[in-house]
């Protein structure tokens, strides 16, 4: 320490220590937030990390196999899934450097949260066993094992670090007392999810000598391939029955559930394409699907919409397409006119798409209006709900509506009634449709 002498004035130098600096407020600090500023320079504490999920369990390996009486033993079960991993725990906030006697109150940092523990793996499925055989008492010899895996347990959340402590709880400074409040622990971190347990393989059983060829129940198929070709599809038709337990060995493990095979449906698709417009109008892929009672069906894409007729022959399916539209064109209607007044207004639609020949049309109405004495643009509804069919009409791509003819009072049906109306279009067209709302706003004219 150094002093110095002038005269009567003493003046003492004292150096500043690292600690000293740390805690001075920052040159925007202000009174408005004192109370919130904490004056730890090291104020964030580490938070937990999670802990990473187990593995799922590897999968039992399905077997094929011809019962001929001879004593088979099979381990097909699915693997054990792994535990997850122990979140960590947050940091405990210790040595920090807190601001000695400060003209402001304190609020000690927290301690960091934990982290979340990884969830457990799931156990693999047992593996599938499909059994040839010819004499059904030939299953009693085959013994297999066939249990999913057990799922993996869950790691344990990691503990919150444990937050500052104040070295003072309150002092004063210029004749006012201010107080440290010491931080909190941090949030424990949540354990995590234990693992399901894998499930039981299943026994799937055929009378027969030889193997099943591959089916094919479903075929995925570009719009511009459908064209002069012939598609052959099939399904294997299988019967769910309980006893697989019973068929098998004794101590077999297994799904109790299984299925039998019962038959075999082999069919042929074709398409014929008759609408006005080109196919190569539209793009997109269709799916052909064989049912369980054999019969075959197209799915076109969702934005193509067909009308057509089903013609079967024996194994032979064609499918022969008469009109189809875009689903954007069924949405494409607009007002086009509101005219007269009292039993006479009438509100006019324009289909732009040009295809209302082809589309059922339904309309919903919320008919609101303006009180003609009110003074006041305040809409009430007079009117709502679907506008009948014998007051909707319409004339080629052209509909309009007889709105005077509707159940609406006639004192707002008069020339200079500002009116709303909210219409919600259903459109409908081979066997899918689509809404379109219009909202218009307007006043009824002399």
């Amino acid at each position: 320490m150094k002093v110095s002498v002038l005269g009567k004035l003493s003046l003492v130098l004292i150096p500043l220590t690292l600690a000293t600096a740390a805690v001075s407020p920052p040159p925007s600090f202000s009174q408005s937030n004192a109370s919130n500023w904490v004056a730890n320079v090291n104020q964030t504490p580490r938070q937990g990390t999670d802990g990473r999920p187990g593995r799922e369990g590897r999968d039992g390996t399905p077997q094929t196999i011809f019962a001929n009486g001879t004593a088979v033993n099979l381990d097909l079960s699915g693997g054990d899934g792994t535990n997850g991993e122990d979140g960590s725990d947050g940091e405990n906030m210790r040595n920090c450097l807190l601001p000695d006697r400060p003209s402001f109150d304190i609020n000690a940092p927290n301690g960091g949260n934990g982290g979340r523990g990884g969830d457990g793996g799931r156990g693999g499925n047992g593996g599938d066993l499909t059994v040839y055989y010819t004499n059904l008492d030939d299953l009693q010899a085959i013994s297999v094992r066939s249990p999913g895996g057990r799922g993996g347990l869950g790691g344990r959340g990691g503990r919150g670090g444990e937050g500052c402590r104040c070295d003072r709880r309150s002092w004063e400074r210029n004749d006012r007392r201010y107080h440290c409040n010491d931080g909190s622990y941090g949030s424990d971190g949540a354990d995590g999810r234990d693992g399901d347990d894998g499930s039981l393989g299943r026994l799937w059983i055929v009378n027969s000598t030889e193997e099943l060829p591959p089916e094919v129940p479903t075929l995925t198929v570009p719009l511009a391939d459908l064209r002069d070709r012939t598609f052959d599809l099939s399904r294997h038709i299988w019967e769910t029955k309980l006893g697989a337990t019973a068929l098998l060995a004794s101590g077999s493990i297994i799904d109790d559930e299984y299925n039998e095979f019962v038959k075999r449906l082999e069919g042929s698709f074709q398409l014929a394409w008759q609408a006005d417009r080109p196919l190569t109008d539209f793009t997109g892929d269709a799916t052909i699907e064989m049912q369980n009672d054999g019969r075959i069906e197209i799915e076109f894409p969702e934005d193509v919409w067909v009308e057509g007729r089903t013609q079967q022959d024996t194994d032979r399916t064609l499918f022969t397409v008469e009109n189809a539209i875009a689903k954007r064109e069924a949405t494409q209607l607009q007002v086009a006119e509101f005219s007269g007044n009292g039993t006479d207004l009438q509100l006019a639609l324009v289909d732009l798409a040009q295809k209302s020949d082809l589309i059922d049309t339904k309309v919903q109405i919320e008919y609101r209006s303006t009180d003609r004495d009110s003074g006041r643009e305040r809409y009430r509804t007079r009117y709502e709900g679907e506008i009948p069919a014998e007051l909707l009409h319409r004339n080629y791509n052209r509909f309009v509506m007889d709105l005077g003819k509707l159940p609406i009072d006639s004192r707002f049906l008069q020339p200079g009634i500002s009116v709303e109306i909210e219409l919600t279009l259903t459109r409908s067209f081979g066997g899918r449709s689509a809404q379109q709302e219009i909202n218009w706003q307007g006043e009824i004219k002399r």
